[in-house]
């Protein structure tokens, strides 16, 4: 998988920002161990959809998350989020909030995970997901 140092806009409120396509998570999200390195790819021009996938090695295994910027879908997610999860030297500023999203089925609406975003320190390019204290659900509607 290439791993050039590009950039996909998100939109983030009323901005577009740039983030870094590739993404070093301080910790691996739970349930996928070993796995740290990930490409975000942008599914859309509105820079609302992407495509998270893992990058690495045993290219066989690669695991491919969907995420989206919840400004569209969630316009009062808010969460209070703590920066220093990303490491010292974050700047709150730099921290843009991802939600990973369950695709639908027939019977079932796509639904987001606003409980656990993943936070992505676009000036260093390292991400993590935290779950967070408040009271945000797991499986929330899209759309």
């Amino acid at each position: 998988m290439n791993l050039a140092p590009t950039t996909v806009p998100v939109a983030v409120g009323g901005d577009v920002l740039d983030v870094p396509s590739e993404l070093h998570l301080v910790a691996p999200l739970p349930g996928l161990p070993g796995r740290t390195r990930y490409v975000l790819d942008a599914l859309d021009e509105a820079g609302v959809l992407f495509a998270l996938r893992s990058a690495g090695d045993d290219e066989a295994r690669d695991v491919r998350l969907f995420v989206v910027s919840p400004t569209l879908y969630f316009p009062d997610y808010h969460p209070r989020t703590d920066a220093s999860v990303l490491g010292d030297g974050t700047d709150p500023a730099d921290v843009v909030v991802l939600v990973v999203v369950h695709p639908g089925s027939d019977d079932a609406a796509p639904t987001a995970n606003l409980l656990a975003p993943v936070l992505v320190d676009r000036a260093r390019g390292t991400a993590v997901q935290c779950v967070l204290d408040e009271d945000w659900p797991l499986r929330a509607p899209v759309g």
